[in-house]
């Protein structure tokens, strides 16, 4: 009887007697999920710097002349056609007054020239004046009317200098940079003022070549400035090139006219691709070894195997995955990173229906993670 009693802890084993083999305890406790598959927004992620339109240089139409007055200032609005500064206008006024004498002056021997001519075509059947004469002085006449000529186009050129001492804005913008400095002597070309064009800002976003098929002209963005603010644009153009050395191309995105918007200032944004269906899971679930995103999907019931997927947007708490994990498995929420493969785990029942619920919710906002 003794023997019996004992047979049902212990047993011989050549002679000896061995304790029974203890049963394998769960690595941990865990809840699992299913994965969930509705409309994704589609998002792509960028950087790039805010930069004028277009930027104008406005400079001297003409030189030597004083810079008398300076109308505006870096910030301001201007509109097409406002002056912006004045040269002073006494060499200018003089070389004028000089250009209208000269052209009176010859427009007296003008009509004298005509007076000259008229009398002599007069004579021309009396024989009291040579052919010869006559054609003389109906020569005289066309070289007077062209000296008045040439001086009235010298009076003209005198106006328009005079007329290019007010430096005016080519376009409606904002002053970005002024040079011009009052009693500073200026020459031909010199630049006094730079402005951005209609005040039009845009952002120049840098996209990797193979993304930049999924772009189109009119195609929306949100970007976001390093004060938090988010603005709407959308992009206007897609550059023809593309840089070697960075494969990268540049998009560029027009954006509205708003207070906290600074050319040259850096900001990251998101280009939205529209609605998409695609398979997501908790970002909880996806743990990181040897360097690739992975998951512990749940076999048997009991035990975890751990698998690589490819992930595509973070949307809010959930992440879309794009290959390797089927629409039926049964993964581990949380935890992984306390995992191995094929470790034992202990499963908290029905957790998967209230994660895959909670996880149907529409994201609001979307992120790229590679």
């Amino acid at each position: 009887m003794l023997s019996i009693a004992l047979a049902g802890s212990l047993w011989l084993v050549g002679g000896r007697a061995a304790e029974a083999p203890a049963k394998a305890q769960p690595a941990l406790t865990v809840s699992t999920t299913t994965p969930v598959r509705g409309l994704l927004a589609e998002h792509l992620s960028a950087n790039g710097n805010i930069a004028a339109w277009q930027e104008a240089s406005v400079g001297a139409e003409i030189g030597g002349l004083r810079v008398a007055e300076v109308l505006v200032n870096v910030g301001d609005v201007v509109r097409k056609g406002q002056v912006l500064a004045r040269l002073a206008t006494d060499l200018v006024e003089g070389d004028v007054a000089q250009a209208r004498a000269t052209l009176q002056q010859a427009q007296a021997a003008v009509a004298e020239a005509q007076a000259n001519a008229a009398r002599a075509q007069a004579l021309s059947g009396s024989g009291a004046m040579s052919q010869q004469q006559i054609q003389q002085y109906a020569t005289a006449e066309q070289s007077a009317a062209a000296s008045a000529a040439a001086a009235q186009a010298a009076l003209g050129t005198q106006l328009l200098r005079l007329k290019h001492t007010e430096v005016r804005a080519p376009d409606a913008g904002v002053i970005s940079a002024r040079m011009a400095t009052a009693g500073a002597v200026v020459s031909v070309g010199t630049e006094l003022f730079r402005m951005v064009r209609q005040g039009r800002l845009e952002w120049r976003a840098e996209v990797n070549a193979a993304d930049l098929a999924r772009l189109r002209v009119g195609t929306r963005a949100l970007v976001t400035t390093a004060s938090g603010a988010q603005v709407p644009g959308r992009v206007r153009m897609l550059a023809p090139t593309v840089d070697v050395n960075t494969r990268n191309a540049l998009v560029y995105v027009d954006l509205p006219s708003q207070p906290g918007l600074r050319a040259g200032l850096y900001a990251s944004g998101e280009f939205l691709l529209g609605d998409k269906q695609a398979l997501s899971v908790p970002l909880s679930a996806v743990v990181v070894r040897d360097g690739f995103p992975s998951v512990f999907e749940l076999q048997g019931g009991d035990h975890v195997i751990l698998r690589r997927v490819r992930t595509g947007q973070r949307v809010g708490e959930r992440i879309e995955i794009t290959q390797g994990l089927a629409e039926d498995a049964r993964i581990v929420e949380r935890g992984g990173t306390f995992l191995n493969d094929g470790d034992l785990v202990r499963v908290v029942q029905d957790s998967e229906q209230k994660q895959a619920s909670s996880g149907s919710q529409p994201a609001q906002a979307a992120t790229k993670t590679k």
